[in-house]
């Protein structure tokens, strides 16, 4: 039984076979993010913290666009 992988290993992964899996999750992903950010520019004058938000959208992948549809857009509602 071969527990440790090389280098070498990685010339026989097939790509192709898991990109059908992979490409829907990136898209969704990618999808959100640019929802979040036209919404986030849309309401920026009643929006709190933009930057702040901007930053999370951007930099926590699937989880920011969904932190921010979640909790961003009640800090307008509250002002």
């Amino acid at each position: 039984m071969q527990l440790h992988y090389g280098l070498n290993d990685l010339k026989d992964f097939d790509l192709m076979g898991i990109l059908p899996i992979i490409l829907p999750v990136i898209m969704v992903g990618m999808l959100l993010v640019l929802i979040a950010l036209i919404d986030l520019y849309q309401h920026r004058k009643t929006r709190k913290d933009v930057l702040i938000w901007t930053l999370i959208i951007l930099f926590v992948n699937t989880l920011g666009p969904v932190l921010y549809f979640v909790i961003g857009r009640k800090d307008s509602e509250k002002s």
